[in-house]
């Protein structure tokens, strides 16, 4: 079984450097898994292109600076999550300060980042071997796709 999943997780050639820089952001399916691969501030980042929380598109999400976290936004709900770490950002108010201040917390790892490596101007990634379940983990593959139909229908809905 451990050879079986050794091919899977890769490393698994993305494209050249210099296109996705150009590109900044590229959506691949790798082991089946969908994968948002991303160019900001001279860093690549890899993680599952659906949000854990209502399986939203990140490719066209917000990326910005939350205290020392650059985060993605789902551009669905507004879901902030930390591109280095795959974390969920909340803004809350610690109160053990006077006056107390607005500050960003982490839910803990929501959705999962993938390792990126470049060789000679080529780029790839290497699927997470994390094998506890993370939240991003519900939207992929055929049977994530099919959530993400019936969630998109339940919120047309309402």
């Amino acid at each position: 079984m451990e050879e079986e999943e050794q091919p899977r997780r890769g490393p698994h050639f993305v494209g050249k450097k210099d296109e996705l820089i150009e590109a900044k952001r590229t959506l691949i399916t790798v082991g089946g898994r969908d994968i948002l691969v991303l160019h900001h501030q001279g860093v690549f980042y890899a993680l599952d292109c659906y949000c854990y929380h209502s399986g939203g598109n990140l490719q066209n999400g917000d990326i910005e600076e939350l205290g020392s976290r650059l985060c993605i936004t789902c551009p669905k709900h507004k879901y902030k999550i930390s591109l280095a770490e795959g974390e969920g950002m909340f803004k809350g108010t610690d109160t053990t300060v006077k006056p107390p201040v607005a500050k960003w917390y982490t839910k803990g790892v929501k959705q999962r980042v993938h390792a990126v490596t470049e060789t000679n101007g080529d780029v790839y990634i290497t699927l997470s071997d994390d094998r506890c379940y993370i939240e991003s983990d519900y939207y992929q593959g055929e049977v994530g796709k099919e959530r993400r139909a019936k969630a998109a229908a339940q919120e047309k809905a309402s």
